[in-house]
């Protein structure tokens, strides 16, 4: 981050503070003449946004921390092998190969089925009373459509 950054940074966040300051003081103003039972609504809703605040800010604490360790993870297992032998970043490959096996698995098992499903269809093609020719002829394509009609 360079110095103009910085300084960009500062006013927007002097200019926040300066833009809540004044609207705190301007809901502040006729407080006097709230009645007492909207006044304690008022507060035990200042007091809720107060505690929502604390938790999402809490939270994005917790995930900027837990990302700074995720990378820092991720960097050790890259490169940096102070200690650490080659086996370490071998077994970081274990869940890709086991996800290329897996795929390949799969894309057997699909083949397997395509092949299954077209020798299913060459059996009763070839088992059948016509000859494969009759099902390439126009005509007995429309007697076909007109039959089932």
């Amino acid at each position: 981050m360079n110095a103009t950054e910085h300084s960009s940074d500062h006013r927007v966040t002097t200019l926040e503070s300066r833009f809540g300051l004044l609207v705190a003081a301007r809901l502040s103003e006729g407080t006097e003449q709230l009645p007492h039972d909207v006044t304690e609504r008022l507060r035990h809703a200042r007091q809720v946004a107060l505690a929502a605040h604390r938790h999402t800010a809490t939270a994005v604490h917790v995930n900027a921390v837990a990302a700074g360790y995720s990378s820092a993870a991720t960097l050790s297992l890259g490169g940096g092998s102070r200690g650490k032998s080659w086996w370490t970043s071998l077994a970081a490959l274990v869940p890709l190969a086991a996800l290329l096996l897996g795929l390949g698995m799969i894309e057997h098992s699909h083949l397997q089925d395509q092949i299954a499903a077209a020798a299913e269809v060459d059996t009763a093609l070839l088992s059948d009373d016509l000859p494969p020719e009759a099902y390439s002829d126009p005509g007995f394509v429309e007697y076909l459509k007109t039959s089932r009609e």
